[in-house]
């Protein structure tokens, strides 16, 4: 599985949708969130790809219902990439952006986040891959790839140097 040709279909995807509001005014533009830390790498290349003024970032760590085991690496990564929204979330039309869709609950977590900064309009959710072990009834508006790895794999985004993206295959710790 390729992530730059899953990226491709991402961005695809975008640009028909700018099209078709561009042709029907009454149709609301978009936001971009991507959710910490791979959603937020995708969120910041598209805007840049679709020459966006800004997208925004969701940082999930304090909604986690695991929040208690993660403890300081929970910090951690609040502190290092915030949530940051440049843009005025109530009646915004939001697209969350994530790398990987798995039981939903970091989903829940970031619609938890987003709404403690306004009540948006509409919010789609939009990943790279979809693993499809759901555990809430979260299902993403558009997935460029649906995957089947064992419960001990863990499907983790990289982003080399140059920008381009990759998948990884880490074992499960425990």
């Amino acid at each position: 599985m390729k992530a730059e040709a899953l990226y491709r279909k991402l961005l695809g995807e975008l640009q028909a949708r700018e099209v078709a509001a561009k042709s029907t005014p009454a149709q609301p533009q978009f936001c971009l969130a991507g959710l910490a830390v791979g959603g937020a790498w995708l969120a910041e290349r598209l805007a840049k790809d679709l020459a966006l003024p800004q997208f925004g970032v969701i940082n999930v760590a304090f909604h986690r219902d695991d929040y208690a085991e993660k403890g300081l690496s929970a910090m951690r990564s609040a502190s290092t990439m915030p949530t940051h929204l440049p843009f005025e979330v109530n009646g915004a039309h939001i697209i969350l952006i994530d790398d990987v869709l798995s039981t939903g609950r970091t989903v829940r977590a970031a619609l938890n986040e987003l709404f403690d900064f306004g009540r948006p309009a509409q919010v789609e959710l939009m990943v790279l891959a979809d693993r499809g072990k759901r555990e809430l009834p979260i299902t993403a508006d558009f997935v460029a790839e649906f995957i089947d790895l064992p419960e001990q794999q863990i499907l983790a985004l990289e982003k080399e140097a140059t920008g381009l993206f990759h998948f990884h295959i880490e074992e499960r710790n425990g």
